[in-house]
């Protein structure tokens, strides 16, 4: 067994005498603070418990064991392991000092060759000054392969031939074990799947040769191969935006820039949010002499544990997507930061003692940070609903373009599940030209590609989010619909006029009437007129606007019992109708588990109850019926003239109400007679002339 293994094992049988005489060892298990990629941590919680340095570094230890090497090598491999990780150990106040030395810790390969230098107290030979050189590139040829280093950083490694440190053979032997206890240790799958580049790249290296330099473009591909797996179009994704005012070459200034942490805080923004702090990222390499720039710190803080999993802070990213969306070209190309915004910053700083590292941080104001330390820790208590509202109002936020938050995957999902009530919507699609309005998981979308193939589809969305994930799965899945972000209250502005022959409202026209405000004001019926306006002005004439949506129940005047059968039935009802933002929501208590109601405030109360607690914050700000029957085909009428003709017209319980309500309530009438549930759901097609 290696010695270093020897020693780690004391250690975890409790000895510390023999720390003294491994400085390395007593660095890393001396760490006060958690230095570690988090691309691969499962949960954070885990941190706590363990070093996961030390895992590391001894993980990397057993696979250079097990390997049948030279004692040289070995010897050489071993010594480089043990202290390449140093720098992200040590005490807070040994830290503190190692900066004021220039110790630059924050690059650990760069700073744990000073500690080793250090370390050696000036005596140097021909195997340590090898070593150092070793752990000065530690990890820089996976790193080349990722795109996060320009090729000339592994110059050291070149010319440790041209020195006759080394030979060729040498060099290639040590540079593969080297590199494979190293990206082993991460995952051996990983090993497996990058052997064969890192073996071409180290011969290469070997030879007396460099790679040859790698457009910007190619290495922040190659930094983005996470979101790319997931189903982003990085080249077509990367035209469009040159389209819109990206300017490429502006970011060449990064070509000889080492980048630590990217991928792990960037890789779930959309690449237009990944490339706007690029360039700004380009326009202070530009004017500053840098080496290296680090994104550790918004890495460290995009994530955190949601019910003992290591997640995205929602949170935060919501704020952050809202920021950079904010963000124009032509703005940043000149380092021009919003100074408006009170509660979010961008901004890039250097450390006293390294100049030649940038670090950036998404500074959130106090006020911000407590708020979504409250919504965080409102998870697990009925504050959560008011947190995250207080949380939309501080960065004044649509909701409509911010869709729920954990259970986002699940709502999209059951959006998708949606699909046998939206085939019928297909045996009345007109034309060619097909607009989805709120598109959701897409699952119209691939109705329409898949049973009309004759159709073009087009989801428009106003959330970012929902049409960064359709765009995913489009290149994913190989579908041919197009996904657009717009807002449905403006079609013109994203579809030319008179083109379009089929616009579809399914279950979004009740989010625009709730959510989106018309001169200040929401729950506002002239934003659905607006946003069927918008549509009519689109279509072709003897196009159809199709409507599947919420529909009230008349007479309104209707009264109706409900009669709970779960304990928490009434509680649910009392915290409703506190909570409820569409209207005054009344009932009469009759005993402990019963209500008399007007009929629609009971349906309005039935439907979030149907959807449960996930939702519930979500739901009570929404109102599903916002028009009777006869009240919507007047407003239709008002609202597009005569030119609209209503061609069908029919409302419905949907499915799954009656069946999702059977054991928790009674539903009768004014006299206790159990009856049928109202109509929900209304279905309407619209002809324009």
């Amino acid at each position: 067994m290696l010695k270093s293994l020897e020693a780690i094992a004391l250690y975890r049988e409790g000895a510390q005498e023999h720390l003294e005489d491994n400085l390395w060892l007593k660095l890393i298990v001396q760490a006060e603070e958690q230095v570690v990629n988090l691309e691969r941590v499962e949960s954070l919680q885990e941190l706590d418990r363990r070093n996961p340095v030390l895992d590391y570094v001894e993980r990397s230890l057993r696979i250079l064991d097990q390997l049948p090497r030279s004692i040289w090598i070995k010897e050489l491999v071993e010594e480089t392991l043990i202290w390449s990780e140093t720098a992200k150990g040590g005490t807070l106040k040994e830290r503190l000092l190692w900066q004021e030395e220039g110790i630059n810790y924050f690059v650990h390969n760069i700073g744990s060759a000073q500690l080793y230098d250090r370390h050696l107290g000036g005596t140097v030979s021909e195997k340590s000054a090898l070593i150092q050189r070793l752990i000065e590139t530690h990890g820089l040829i996976g790193q080349q392969i990722r795109g996060e280093v320009p090729p000339e950083v592994n110059k050291p490694l070149r010319d440790l031939v041209e020195e006759q440190l080394l030979t060729v053979e040498e060099l290639e032997r040590l540079l593969t074990v080297l590199n494979h206890c190293i990206i082993g240790a991460v995952s051996p799958e990983l090993w497996l799947n990058v052997e064969h580049e890192v073996k071409q790249l180290i011969a290469l290296i070997s030879s007396g040769e460099l790679a040859s330099p790698m457009p910007m473009k190619e290495r922040l591909r190659r930094m983005r191969l996470g979101p790319i797996s997931r189903g982003e179009d990085f080249t077509t994704e990367w035209a469009k935006l040159t389209q819109e005012g990206f300017h490429a070459e502006r970011l060449d200034s990064l070509s000889k820039i080492t980048f630590w942490y990217v991928e792990s805080a960037l890789q779930t923004f959309s690449l237009e949010q990944f490339l706007k702090v690029m360039i700004l990222a380009a326009q202070r390499a530009q004017n500053e002499s840098l080496n290296q720039i680090s994104f550790e710190q918004v890495m460290n803080s995009i994530y955190y544990d949601y019910k003992g999993v290591k997640k995205i802070n929602v949170y935060k990213k919501r704020m952050i997507e809202k920021y950079l969306s904010e963000l124009i070209w032509e703005d940043i190309e000149k380092g021009i930061l919003p100074a408006e915004n009170p509660h979010l910053m961008l901004r890039p700083y250097a450390k006293k003692h390294l100049p030649d590292t940038l670090f950036f941080q998404f500074q959130f104001s106090a006020a911000a940070e407590k708020l979504i330390d409250f919504c965080m820790e409102a998870e697990k208590s009925p504050l959560y609903e008011r947190a995250v509202l207080l949380l939309f109002d501080l960065f004044e936020l649509r909701r409509d373009a911010f869709d729920r938050f954990h259970n986002e995957d699940t709502y999209l999902n059951q959006m998708n599940n949606t699909a046998d009530y939206k085939a019928v919507i297909l045996d009345h699609v007109t034309g060619h030209k097909v607009l989805d309005i709120g598109p959701g998981g897409g699952v119209l979308l691939d109705l329409l590609e898949e049973r009309m193939p004759e159709v073009t589809p087009i989801g428009i969305d106003i959330s970012s989010n929902v049409v960064e994930a359709l765009r995913q799965r489009k290149q994913r899945e190989g579908r041919q619909w197009e996904v657009l972000q717009g807002d449905a209250l403006n079609l013109k502005d994203f579809v030319e006029a008179g083109t379009v022959d089929t616009v579809i409202f399914s279950s979004i026209l009740h989010e625009l009437y709730s959510y989106v405000p018309l001169n200040g004001k929401k729950f506002n019926h002239d934003t659905v007129s607006a946003a069927l306006q918008s549509a009519f002005d689109v279509l072709s004439a003897g196009g159809v606007i199709i409507i599947r949506d919420g529909v009230m129940t008349e007479p309104v005047a209707l009264l109706r019992r409900v009669r709970f059968l779960e304990e928490d039935g009434m509680a649910w009802l009392e915290r409703y109708a506190k909570d409820f933002a569409g209207r005054q929501i009344q009932y009469q208590r009759f005993g402990e588990q019963e209500v008399l109601m007007r009929v629609n405030d009971a349906m309005e109360f039935l439907y979030t109850y149907t959807w449960g607690e996930e939702a519930y914050i979500h739901e009570v700000q929404e109102q599903f019926g916002y028009f009777t029957p006869t009240e919507f085909a007047s407003f239709i009428e008002q609202t597009l003239g005569k030119q609209a003709k209503i061609e069908v017209f029919r409302h419905y319980l949907q499915e799954g109400y009656t069946e999702a309500l059977r054991d928790r309530v009674r539903f009768m009438d004014e006299n206790g007679q159990e009856v049928a549930l109202p109509d929900s759901t209304c279905f309407i097609v619209i002809r324009k002339e």
